[in-house]
């Protein structure tokens, strides 16, 4: 009973933490991969004798922990997937058919690489190894000397300045 009350409380808030993190990296994703995102957040948290719900220590709030304990699995996921964004959409949102690197159009890697002429070595780096060759954050991070934790932020400051350049350009 309890684990019914738990799951009905925080459905909606973990809802939302998926339909947010996708969009916060312009990924669209389907109401299954909702669903599945959102059960393997669920998962994330029985696994090990309920070892997630266990380390709570009451510092912040449960929604606050949990939202945070699902964000980390939902991008986590969604890294794993390996979605390239398409240069020619402004790195946006892109389907899972167009989840390899060979999808790249001659003029979209043309576009990409002009792109990453506007960004800092190891932005440019990053980007090219994560959405080209599909290398982990850890891979990354290692190649580029830094922490594992800080590629994801890294990547997608590099896809803002993109997005940014791209919308300029194309108001002029």
């Amino acid at each position: 009973m309890a684990w019914q009350e738990l799951t009905d409380r925080f459905l909606g808030l973990i809802i939302h933490v998926v339909n947010h993190s996708a969009n916060s990296r312009n990924i669209q994703i389907t109401a299954e991969s909702r669903d599945d995102l959102v059960a393997e957040v669920f998962l994330s948290w029985i696994e090990k004798d309920f070892a997630v719900l266990r380390r709570f220590r009451g510092q912040s709030s449960l929604a606050t922990y949990l939202t945070v304990v699902a964000r980390r699995v939902i991008i986590r996921r969604l890294s794993q997937l390996r979605l390239p964004l398409h240069s020619s959409q402004a790195l946006g949102a892109v389907h899972a058919e167009e989840s390899r690197p060979s999808s790249f159009t001659p003029e979209d890697l043309e576009e990409l690489h002009t792109s990453l002429q506007f960004l800092s070595d190891s932005e440019a780096t990053a980007v090219r190894m994560f959405h080209l060759e599909g290398k982990s954050y850890l891979d990354i991070g290692h190649q580029i000397g830094m922490p594992e934790n800080s590629v994801g932020p890294m990547l997608s400051r590099a896809r803002t300045k993109i997005r940014n350049r791209s919308s300029s350009e194309s108001n002029k």
